[in-house]
């Protein structure tokens, strides 16, 4: 008996296994593998310590996957600041001219069009899926360095929750998993059941953890989509408040929510925010859109998935409207919002940008540029540790209405103007002659327009940094030919 049953299983794992089924499964692999192709990126960033300069073409190289309407996804961080871009079909010699179509830094993906279509000839495109179940088994298809064919690993899905992004350090829904994922990698899709379930992307923001990846999840992938439609970027939009968790007993008694299971304290609202004369500081915000809000800050998203409960702000475009319950005073209230676009940045310090020429202004030689991260990453890898301290502290800053941005002489150029300052460099200016500083355009306004005999900047702990009013003016020319400036001001200036 136990010999039959036992022909009878090799009869039916032999049908099974018959020349078409494999054919079948050859085949729709071989889909999967056209559909993943090569990225070739040159690409030249500006010199954040030398502004009116290019630092020097770069060459790498990224995947990216083919979904519908003829256009490839991949990861921002692959094609910024790209002035040539190339893509290669799998197992194709041939490289094609490709563009960035849209981006989106924050969410770090990226959109590129082929000018030749005959690239997309015979090629199947693939469509974005659900985000996978834990400890689900995933493949991940990409290009990694150390060889040029296609390459395709597995691994399960080991975590979801939000984390910083490497690239932009925008806090987002991110899946974790074990495959193995390297340099070239970024920009591939994570596959299951033929479909996107993520697209590769760089460890999280301050991430020490090895043999480990990073995916955008399709919900992220899903919503740069369909903001991608009009071809306009708004983003992931933000309410504009900020808030602390409430494990603590006392604060909670303090603020009348002890008889509920969750909430969190606002902090911080922003002004010319969604949330700006809606909510206040020391609201309770119990819900989002149903949410219940745990008082660690998480919401239940599934039966196996808790993250932050901006989860439940991400899901939204700009324009939607958003409902929160809070208690204001011991009273509940729902209240609603309508979305808004991020605000470039809540900190002092700009946010990095890319795709973008720096700002500067050049006065007696000494060259100001607003503060951003650009500038302060130009320190290196270790830019945390090696960066001015007084350039890491305005990182923790919030912007109020008297100053959003803060303005740096970042250099001196050596001129007789400027004697006595040479070795001066980093300087934070809080005000020019008086006046205090708001941003990057009123200071160059202010210095533009300034009649008085002296121009004084003076840092927040007094010290000056002065100049001859007429001298600098009268000096500029000489100065920009000395240094091989091509102008005193940066493009955007230069029809002021």
């Amino acid at each position: 008996m136990f010999r039959y049953a036992t022909t009878f299983l090799i009869v039916l794992l032999f049908k099974l296994a018959s020349p078409t089924a494999i054919a079948s499964t050859n085949s729709e692999l071989q889909h999967l593998k056209n559909a993943v192709v090569k990225i070739y990126t040159t690409s030249v960033s500006p010199d954040y310590f030398t502004p009116w300069r290019l630092l020097n073409a770069k060459q790498s190289s990224g995947s990216g996957a083919v979904i519908a309407g003829n256009r490839i996804l991949t990861n921002a961080h692959v094609v910024a600041d790209a002035r040539y871009i190339q893509v290669q079909r799998h197992n194709d010699p041939k490289k094609f001219l490709a563009h960035v179509s849209f981006v989106s830094h924050e969410a770090d993906l990226a959109m590129l069009e082929v000018e030749d279509t005959s690239f997309f000839r015979g090629l199947k495109s693939l469509s974005i899926g659900k985000l996978p179940e834990p400890l689900q088994e995933v493949s991940v298809y990409g290009y990694p360095f150390g060889g040029n064919s296609l390459s395709i690993t597995r691994g399960i899905l080991s975590r979801v929750e939000h984390q910083f992004y490497s690239h932009s350090e925008r806090y987002l829904l991110a899946g974790q998993i074990d495959a193995a994922i390297n340099p070239g990698n970024s920009g591939g899709p994570v596959i299951v059941n033929k479909q996107i379930v993520g697209v590769v992307m760089q460890a999280n923001f301050g991430s020490k953890s090895e043999n480990q990846g990073y995916f955008v999840p399709p919900s992220v992938v899903q919503h740069f989509l369909k903001d991608a439609e009009d071809g306009i970027h708004h983003g992931i939009p933000d309410l504009g408040f900020r808030t602390q968790e409430m494990e603590s007993p006392a604060m909670k008694k303090a603020f009348g929510t002890d008889t509920y299971d969750g909430g969190v304290l606002i902090t911080k609202v922003f002004d010319n925010t969604a949330a700006a004369g809606k909510i206040f500081p020391n609201d309770v915000l119990l819900a989002i859109d149903g949410y219940d809000i745990a008082d660690d800050t998480t919401i239940k998203v599934r039966d196996d998935l808790r993250t932050n409960y901006k989860y439940a702000i991400d899901q939204y475009h700009v324009g939607d409207k958003i409902t929160l319950k809070i208690s204001r005073n011991g009273k509940i209230k729902d209240i609603s919002l309508i979305a808004v676009e991020r605000a470039q940045t809540y900190s002092l310090v700009r946010e990095e940008e890319f795709d973008e020429l720096p700002e500067y202004f050049i006065y007696g030689g000494v060259v100001f540029v607003p503060l951003n991260m650009n500038l302060i990453k130009r320190w290196g890898r270790d830019w945390r540790n090696k960066a001015p301290t007084s350039f890491l502290h305005a990182q923790g800053q919030f912007i109020t209405s008297e100053k959003t941005e803060l303005v740096v002489a970042v250099k001196v150029l050596a001129a007789d103007v400027n004697l006595g300052y040479h070795n001066w460099n980093n300087f934070i200016v809080d005000s020019v002659n008086g006046i205090p500083i708001r941003d990057f355009a009123q200071f160059v306004t202010t210095v533009r327009n300034l009649a008085t005999p002296y121009t004084v900047f003076e840092d927040s702990a007094g010290y000056k940094l002065v100049l001859d009013n007429l001298e600098a003016r009268a000096s500029e020319a000489q100065i920009l030919s000395m240094y091989q400036i091509p102008s005193a001001v940066s493009a955007n200036w230069l029809q002021e």
